[in-house]
């Protein structure tokens, strides 16, 4: 009786996880200067370090080919933030109110905003590696290096999308949220993802080569162009499961407080 009541339990956080899925990629695809901005700036971000630094740094290859795996996890990063923002949102516009009436899970409401933040991150990371293509980008994967590449990724994002969803929880309104997730979109800059950790200050060369962005890079840079990965893939999926896991239990104990009032 206790398995088949957990089996059924499952299924239903399952259904409901995915119609709140289908609502908040339906709220994307009626505001398409959301999508805009998430792939605008990451392809300015592109355009700036390839055609204006990019002929001053000298990365043992063509910088093209060294930067676009950071690029594309700096897409990841902002995307994955916004989601504080959508959290925040529902939480202060009321409509939590409104699910908290129907005969709903619970987790499905968060699951909802974080598997939307994962779909909707890699339709912008996938349209900035195009654009990289277009720029002479030069990958050396195979088929079965860009589906590790996919996975590093969505893992990526899967974990800063919950950390996202604590954070939106945290603050008591959009605006808050979206100040509180700046240390996650800074985390990309200080790390191997634009110069070689190796070039920089001896204390921001150690901070570099130990905060979790720069193992994910190296994973995503090593997949795509053939290169030494070292224990660079271990310590990637450790971090976005660490990450993963803090994120899932402080976004559970929050919104479980916010809505008990």
């Amino acid at each position: 009786m206790t398995t088949l009541t957990t089996a059924r339990d499952t299924t239903t956080v399952i259904a409901d996880s995915w119609a709140m899925l289908r609502r908040n990629l339906t709220h994307i695809t009626r505001s398409p200067d959301t999508m805009i901005t998430a792939v605008a700036l990451p392809v300015m971000l592109m355009l700036l370090f390839v055609y204006v630094f990019g002929g001053a740094i000298d990365t043992g290859s063509s910088y093209i080919d060294y930067v676009v795996p950071g690029i594309v996890l700096l897409c990841a990063a902002f995307g994955s933030a916004t989601t504080a923002v959508s959290v925040s949102a529902d939480m202060t516009d009321g409509i939590v109110d409104r699910f908290r009436t129907l005969p709903i899970a619970r987790s499905a409401v968060l699951n909802g905003h974080v598997l939307a933040s994962v779909v909707r991150n890699l339709i912008t990371g996938a349209i900035v590696v195009g654009v990289a293509l277009l720029m002479r980008f030069r990958p050396t994967a195979d088929p079965m290096r860009w589906l590790g590449v996919i996975g590093v990724v969505a893992l990526f994002v899967f974990a800063l999308s919950y950390l996202s969803t604590a954070l939106g929880l945290l603050a008591e309104n959009p605006e808050a949220a979206n100040g509180f997730t700046f240390v996650i979109l800074f985390l990309p800059y200080v790390s191997s993802a634009f110069v070689p950790a190796e070039t920089m200050p001896t204390s921001l060369r150690w901070f570099a080569e130990n905060q979790p962005v720069t193992p994910i890079i190296e994973t995503v840079r090593g997949l795509l162009m053939d290169t030494p990965i070292g224990n660079s893939a271990w310590l990637a999926v450790a971090w976005c499961v660490v990450i993963a896991v803090v994120g899932y239990a402080a976004a559970t104990v929050l919104y479980r407080r916010r809505t008990a009032r």
